[in-house]
């Protein structure tokens, strides 16, 4: 599913070049959830943007169901990542007056479905998330676990091939957390999504198929869980 070969990204901060990710290779396959480790500064969220198609690597390739999407333009990378890619925050970044449903249908109103089939849509996710029951509340009125689910709701309602998660657990108690890292992993096994998770937690990393560590933009280590 994602292939990276070589994969770098720079920037210019002031007169000194950063190097945050720096020649890396990755495979993940699709079904797999994957956990990244390592130290702040690291890259990890630096490739959780270049996989998710926020940004674009300065050199290598970055191959990912079957495209090259580092030669892709702007809007055609955007298009990309609508249909492809879910992202799910450490912060959920739910819009607070709107309910939970109206939260989760935001990424479906910019494309050519009916009322009906983004509302089935809308409702189906919720439902795998076990909040069809809290669809009509707003934020407020939900747990940080809730909210969390709400926002994977929305991640998943395009049904896109991949999910990059940015810290999923790290705003919630150990119980929410543990329900966030079985839902994640029921996405992976059941529904064949391919889950790149960013993590300083060990715990919620042994949730995943695999750990790899991330330190200065290199890869260090391939564990198994």
């Amino acid at each position: 599913m994602i292939q990276c070969r070589g994969l770098s990204k720079s920037y210019r901060k002031g007169s000194t070049v950063v190097t945050p990710l720096e020649a890396l290779d990755l495979d993940v396959h699709k079904g797999e959830f994957l956990a990244l480790m390592g130290p702040s500064g690291s890259g990890k969220t630096t490739l959780l943007n270049l996989l998710s198609g926020i940004d674009s690597p300065t050199e290598g390739s970055l191959i990912i169901a079957g495209t090259e999407i580092a030669k892709l333009s702007r809007s055609e990378l955007t298009r990309w990542r609508a249909k492809h890619v879910g992202y799910i925050f450490q912060l959920y970044h739910l819009v607070p007056v709107l309910t939970a449903f109206e939260n989760v249908e935001l990424p479906l109103l910019l494309s050519h479905m009916s009322k009906s089939e983004r509302h089935e849509r809308v409702e189906n996710a919720l439902s795998l998330v076990a909040l069809g029951d809290r669809m009509h509340h707003t934020p407020s009125e939900l747990s940080g676990g809730q909210e969390q689910r709400v926002a994977i709701a929305r991640a998943i309602v395009a049904d896109p091939e991949i999910l990059v998660a940015d810290e999923p657990t790290g705003d919630l108690d150990r119980d929410s957390a543990t329900r966030i890292l079985e839902l994640l992993r029921q996405l992976a096994a059941e529904f064949s999504k391919t889950i790149v998770m960013v993590t300083h937690d060990a715990k919620a990393a042994a949730a995943a198929d695999r750990t790899l560590h991330l330190e200065k933009g290199q890869l260090l280590e391939n564990l198994h869980a």
